[in-house]
């Protein structure tokens, strides 16, 4: 897998709270989602491509992983965030749009 696909693979998980109901793809809520939800959503979806980069990087670098000190991870968790821009604009500047006029 190259870095290109690796990267969008993280912009659809970075984006996935925002596009669906349900909580964590499987758990389906009787009421809308907060926005509470979907940040604890998104938290744990960066720890879940945290461990799909690890699995690619120990498979292509020979079984060696290497140590990250604390600016790695919140650089890479800015990063995340940036990647769900898209799905921010969608549920909360686009849907309401939509709603508002049919």
């Amino acid at each position: 897998m190259s870095p290109i696909s690796l990267i969008l693979l993280f912009f659809v998980i970075a984006n996935l709270p925002w596009f669906t109901e349900r909580m964590l793809l499987a758990i389906p809520l009787t009421k809308k989602k907060s926005i509470f939800l979907r940040l604890v959503e998104l938290i744990i979806f960066y720890f879940v491509s945290l461990v799909i980069a690890t699995i690619f990087e120990s498979r292509f670098s020979g079984g060696e992983i290497h140590p990250q000190t604390w600016e790695f991870f919140v650089t890479t968790f800015c990063l995340f965030l940036v990647l769900s821009v898209p799905g921010v604009i969608y549920q909360y500047q686009w849907l309401p749009l939509n709603v508002k006029y049919k």
